[in-house]
């Protein structure tokens, strides 16, 4: 499992006032590396140097140093971290290995605080910490927008579907309406050579048709007139129906949200401020008490040797040497830094562990602030939208009364100008039939007059230009929909493309989980035989479904759930719980489940290197065969062991014994 690319190459490390080093320089071969001392020997300093090189957060400055640097050399790369004192604070540069180091913290780097490895000891949420690289936020924002826009796909396919279907009428109304024009055309054509006919037959036969003529022309223009009124008539009167319609909508719409005044988010702008401000307090203090936890931790692992100097100085030399001397002589004593009395080691450790402790809990306060702030948040956006939509219907819906108001306006003056063409067309009709019933009254009971000539070409004309406009309205109709049909095999192929996608994010989780449960539990089996806890059957996790609330939602799903069977003396199963574990069972179930998490995430891609310590609650045949068993899965495994457990290790693999 080991990465090719790197599994030839050597390393060497250099660093200079980190933790307790001064300065200091390693080589390393592919394998196993064993870092072999007592405590207090800088051994996991180093780790911190490898892990500060990596690109991890976790290394400190030396006490008494301004500046310090870890640099990896690995093949023909070198990466660097330098650590700058600025005030109270230490601000870190350079270009190490790792641009983003979340894997690597969680899965890779296993020391006593990992948090993957103590998830197991305390109980946390095992599957949080699996997921804990994953942007899940991003991942449900991904398949919101991608099923919408499937959505909208969709329906513009149904909508292109119902347009294929109307199609062939379509293009038989066309077919009809051609024909109609046609017809139409030559029937005009027909009464305009009629008139021509009657015309030159009035002009051979009469002197004083000019008054008739003027009339007649006159009375074509106001007919003309009055067709262009109708038509403006028939327009107004449909945009007046679909804006009474649009308005009726909208105020269905305006009714079903909240009233204007109910749309206040000062009262949660103060809210989100003030769990802001809390959170931020809360922040303040995980600091403190992890510079409290550091701090403690490198005294009890002698990474400030000028302060122990100080106690030494206050006490004097004893007959049996320097108190700093007798101090590493004698591990289960130290001197108090803050009192200089001796106390007991394991005082200062339980100390540290409920500092610990305190400090997760401030920290899952701090989450539940930040889930309640979230949630907020999520409350804050629904009102800024409704409140914009409330906006945009109020808006919309005064320029629609507006334009149904001018509408009506216009299809007043409309009818009142109709009405007066009407009448003096009426009165021009009157006026011609009498010039013509006086020009030539005996021709009149033959023939069909020029007035009623001029006023069929007139109909003829109005229908012909009404059928001319359908025409263009169904032609435009239809190429709109042979455009829009063009687009179908695209937005079929899309459809397809996001349907897989979706199946790929939704699936993404679920798989993550799977593939994390299965790993554990074969590997825990694994281990498990090869370290003989003769004393348990099985250790595994199960993946359960359960109903939760994320926010003002509640949504599903899973937790791992890890379970401990043990056996009786008389071959009886039951189960136990964590609480009921050896520390040293603990220890392995932990390290083991960051290393289901390694695997799961493919790690050795990502960092060449895998770090671990604090191994001392296994007995040392133990220790050698877990570190075997991690061998396989990393170019570079480094363990820092005190001497009596380093020796169960092969005398193949490489140490280090002094820093």
């Amino acid at each position: 499992m080991a990465t090719q690319e790197t599994a030839a190459r050597e390393a060497q490390l250099r660093a200079r006032n980190i933790g307790g080093i001064d300065e200091t320089t390693v080589e390393l071969e592919p394998g196993i590396t064993v870092l072999a001392g007592r405590n207090a020997t800088n051994r996991t300093s180093l780790l911190q140097a490898f892990m500060a090189a990596l690109g991890g957060e976790s290394a400190s400055l030396k006490a008494d140093a301004e500046e310090g640097y870890a640099e990896l050399e690995l093949g023909d790369e070198t990466y660097t971290r330098r650590l700058h004192r600025t005030g109270d604070t230490v601000v870190a540069d350079g270009e190490p290995f790792l641009d983003d180091p979340e894997l690597a913290d969680l899965f890779a780097f296993l020391l006593e605080s990992n948090p993957a490895r103590r998830a197991v000891t305390t109980e946390d949420d095992l599957r949080e910490i699996i997921l804990r690289p994953v942007d899940t936020d991003e991942i449900e924002a991904e398949i919101t927008r991608l099923t919408a826009e499937k959505d909208e796909i969709t329906d513009e396919l149904d909508r292109l579907e119902s347009l294929k279907n109307d199609l062939p009428a379509l293009e038989q109304e066309r077919s009809d309406l051609e024909t109609r024009i046609q017809e139409k055309r030559a029937e005009l054509e027909d009464v305009k050579a009629e008139i021509e006919a009657a015309e030159s037959d009035i002009e051979t036969r009469r002197d004083d048709q000019d008054e008739l003529e003027e009339k007649l022309t006159e009375l074509r223009e106001r007919r003309s007139t009055l067709e262009d009124v109708r038509f403006d008539l028939e327009t107004e009167r449909e945009s007046l129906a679909a804006l009474r319609e649009e308005r009726d909508e909208l105020r269905e719409e305006q009714a079903a949200l909240p009233d204007a005044g109910s749309l206040d988010r000062e009262e949660i702008d103060a809210e989100i401020d003030r769990l802001q401000r809390r959170s931020q307090s809360i922040d303040g203090v995980v600091s403190q008490l992890q510079s409290i936890v550091q701090f403690n931790e490198e005294m009890l692992e002698g990474s400030h040797p000028e302060i122990r100097e100080l106690l030494a100085d206050a006490e004097s030399e004893s007959a049996d040497g320097p108190v700093t001397d007798r101090l590493l002589e004698d591990e289960a004593t130290v001197r108090c830094w803050t009192c200089g009395s001796e106390v007991q080691r394991s005082e200062i450790e339980r100390t540290i562990e409920r500092l610990r402790e305190h400090q997760e809990t401030k920290l899952s306060e701090r989450d539940e602030l930040e889930e309640r702030i979230e949630s907020l948040r999520d409350e804050r956006r629904e009102i800024e939208r409704t409140r914009t939509q409330r906006e945009r219907v109020d808006e919309r819906l005064a320029d629609v009364t507006a334009e149904i108001q001018r509408r009506e306006t216009r299809l007043e003056e409309l009818t009142d100008r109709r009405e007066e063409l009407e009448d003096e067309i009426e009165t021009l009709e009157a006026e011609a039939e009498a010039l013509e019933s006086d020009t030539d009254q005996s021709d009149s009971h033959d023939e069909e007059s020029l007035l009623d000539l001029n006023r069929r070409a007139n109909e003829l004309e109005f229908s012909l230009g009404r059928l001319e406009r359908d025409l263009e309205a169904t032609t435009d109709e239809i190429e709109e929909i042979e455009a829009a049909l063009e687009d179908e095999p695209q937005l079929r192929d899309r459809r397809e493309e996001i349907r897989e996608e979706l199946e790929e994010l939704r699936t993404r989780i679920d798989r993550l989980e799977r593939q994390a449960v299965e790993s554990f539990n074969d590997h825990m089996d694994a281990v498990l035989e090869v370290l003989e806890y003769e004393n348990i059957d099985r250790i595994w996790i199960e993946r359960v479904g359960e109903t939760v609330r994320e926010g003002r939602r509640t949504v599903e799903r899973t937790t791992f759930d890890l379970h401990i069977v043990r056996s009786t003396e008389d071959g009886r199963t039951y189960e136990d719980t964590i609480n009921h574990l050896s520390e040293s069972e603990r220890e392995v179930t932990g390290l083991i489940f960051a290393l289901a998490g390694y695997l799961v995430h493919e790690v050795y891609d990502v960092v060449p290197f895998m770090l671990l310590d604090s191994l001392e609650a296994l007995d040392s045949n133990r220790i050698a065969a877990l570190v075997e068993y991690f061998r396989e899965y990393t170019d570079f495994l480094v363990v820092a062991l005190l001497p009596e457990d380093a020796a169960a290790i092969d005398d193949e693999h490489d140490r280090i014994a002094e820093i």
